[in-house]
């Protein structure tokens, strides 16, 4: 995903690219029923592969996120010439991100017998985000 930050003092405010890479964390209680193909588990990892994959890794994968104040001109041209626009409400930094797909994947977890504890999302092999439910209460 490439993003640059409006305004930023630095480098990052022109567009740059990131290997972005996010890590799940739930809590729950494992299926204990030894004749079922579940038996131990939370959540079947392909379904929540499945989950994360169509609510952010498709929606972010290969695109370029800026913050919708930025200059409409410049958007209208990035759009007409990429596909993969995406504007957003907020500096898209990667704390703010994590927010975002913080929003996302909850939405999707409702009514289900477990919670998302936390998310990590590396930007770089040195840079990442970090968010805690307990951090939020």
């Amino acid at each position: 995903m490439a993003h640059a930050l409006l305004g930023n003092d630095g480098p990052c405010k022109n567009i740059h690219v990131h290997s972005y890479k996010l890590r799940v964390t739930l809590r729950g209680k494992a299926l204990f029923n030894s004749g079922h193909l579940k038996d131990g588990m939370i959540i079947d990892f392909s379904e929540l592969k499945t989950l994360i994959n169509d609510a952010v890794i498709k929606v972010y994968d290969h695109a370029l996120v800026l913050n919708s104040a930025a200059y409409n001109s410049e958007i209208e041209l990035l759009s007409k010439q990429y596909a993969r626009v995406i504007l957003v409400p907020f500096q898209p930094s990667c704390e703010n991100l994590i927010v975002e797909m913080k929003n996302k994947i909850n939405s999707l977890f409702v009514d289900r017998p477990f919670e998302l504890i936390s998310l990590r999302l590396d930007e770089t092999a040195t840079s990442y985000a970090e968010w805690y439910a307990e951090d939020n209460v």
